[in-house]
């Protein structure tokens, strides 16, 4: 298999794959400030909830490299730890729906006011945003390897937005868990959805099927109900950006769609994603919130205009998929299960 890691840290330099120029082009972007990495994440440069959450740990070991160069910070550990702070603020900023966001900042956070002695901080932070995306690509092969067995034995998947490599620091999600079923012998036909208005799953997946050598055909958004209708698909899995404790889900929008189509044709719904996606502090998906993104990306593909001009857009980039329409959630602990409310404890470890 050609593995995909798309997230290199290089002596002090963050390297991400661009995902806005695939796949047309493979280009590597040189990060080496905070803000750049800020960027990188609100312009979807690199995206994906698991991606996000790495490249976020990364912004604060640049960010304490900074502050640790500024004259009024460098010998003042309170107020290199405000500054780290309001830093981390900036960070979580980017994106405010994919909870991995603010889980390693506050990861990272924790790492730094623990260490007494200023001059290890910074490689106290660094060992930290390294172990995370090892940890990352580990949980992935692990819920890859407890998914695989909801793969079907023929029949076909259908799989929305992209949850792959690129999404993560390697292997994916529920693009993962396919690949495992794959990998495991299972044999199958794998559809996956344009996903508009930005496209991941024309631009994104496709491409990385094409490096895994899993055969997969694209499907335009709209075309799912008419496919789980004439019986064409057995089970649906996506990935999430944020899980409430009762299992209700952010995803990319349009999941929402899937899920009751796949409820309406007697289809599992499968969801595959970390533990860290799991938002305990929050009961319901009514507390999500959800990104809302320049109406410009549904009016125009790559500047582009592919609607008139003044045109008003809606660009939602999540919507809440309720627990009731979830056949199961994936983790690296194992299948969580209806009720949610108990197995996501468990599955955080947290009953």
């Amino acid at each position: 298999m050609n593995e995909i890691r798309p997230i290199l840290w290089d002596d002090g330099t963050l390297k991400l794959l661009d995902q806005t120029r695939l796949p047309a082009e493979e280009v590597v972007v040189e990060i080496n400030d905070y803000r750049g990495a800020v960027a990188a994440i609100r312009d979807m440069q690199v995206r994906g909830a698991p991606a996000i959450g790495v490249t976020a740990a990364y912004a604060v070991v640049m960010a304490a490299t900074e502050l640790a160069t500024t004259d009024h910070v460098s010998v003042d550990r309170a107020s290199f730890l405000a500054a780290l702070r309001e830093a981390g603020t900036v960070i979580n900023a980017a994106r405010p729906t994919a909870v991995n966001l603010q889980w390693a900042v506050r990861r990272m956070l924790e790492v730094a006011e623990s260490e007494p002695d200023l001059s290890q901080v910074n490689h106290r932070l660094l060992a930290e945003a390294k172990g995370i995306q090892v940890e990352d690509e580990e949980i992935n092969r692990r819920m890859g390897d407890n998914g695989k067995e909801l793969m079907p034995e023929g029949g076909a998947v259908l799989t929305h937005c992209n949850t792959g490599a690129l999404a993560t620091s390697a292997f994916g999600t529920a693009l993962g868990v396919i690949r495992a079923g794959w990998e495991s012998g299972r044999r199958f036909q794998v559809f996956n959805t344009e996903t508009r208005p930005f496209l991941q799953g024309a631009r994104l997946t496709s491409w990385e099927f094409q490096q895994l050598g899993i055969p997969a055909t694209l499907i335009v958004d709209s075309a799912a109900g008419i496919m789980m209708q004439h019986g064409e698909i057995s089970c649906v899995i996506t990935g999430a950006d944020r899980i409430a404790a009762n299992g209700d889900t952010a995803n990319k929008i349009g999941t929402y769609s899937l899920a009751v189509l796949a409820r309406e044709n007697g289809i599992p719904f499968y969801v595959a994603a970390p533990t860290s996606t799991v938002d305990l502090s929050l009961d319901t998906g009514e507390d999500i919130e959800i990104e809302q993104r320049a109406g410009s990306e549904v009016t125009h593909f790559q500047g582009t205009p592919t609607a008139p001009v003044g045109v008003e857009a809606l660009n939602p980039a999540f919507d809440v998929t309720p627990h009731r329409y979830i056949t199961a959630i994936v983790t690296e602990n194992g299948v969580a299960r209806a009720p949610f409310v108990e197995s996501l404890k468990l599955a955080t470890g947290n009953s």
